[in-house]
């Protein structure tokens, strides 16, 4: 199964540069939207819009709310999620296609942790 955002989801996720080392997306949806599964690589999230999300990886559930602005670093997953807020979602992802060099495969919360 594919589990590229831009091929599960190519209404809400939009490849705005690519090259040998990252590949950016754009992401903007409505209230109410669902994403289907999909994965993401290590990445950092940059919000242009403040949002609230609830995405599922697994077994758990995370509520997420974000101001525009904000930037997180998101550890690699595979999620789906849903804009639970009344506010249009936008957002930029730039992911890495490098793996991470200390090689700890650690998966971070849904949407990363602090912007550390």
């Amino acid at each position: 199964m594919e589990l590229d955002p831009t091929v599960t989801d190519p209404e809400a996720y939009r490849t705005i540069f690519e090259n040998e080392r990252v590949r950016v997306l754009e992401y903007s949806d409505k209230p109410g939207y669902r994403t289907t599964r999909h994965r993401h690589p290590d990445s950092v999230m940059i919000t242009l819009s403040a949002f609230r999300r609830r995405v599922s990886a697994a077994d758990r559930n995370v509520e997420v709310e974000l101001q525009a602005g904000t930037v997180r670093w998101v550890g690699a997953q595979e999620h789906h999620g849903e804009n639970i807020g009344d506010t249009d979602s936008h957002s930029i992802f730039v992911e890495l296609k490098d793996p991470d060099p200390a090689g700890s495969g650690a998966i971070a919360e849904p949407l990363g942790p602090s912007s550390s």
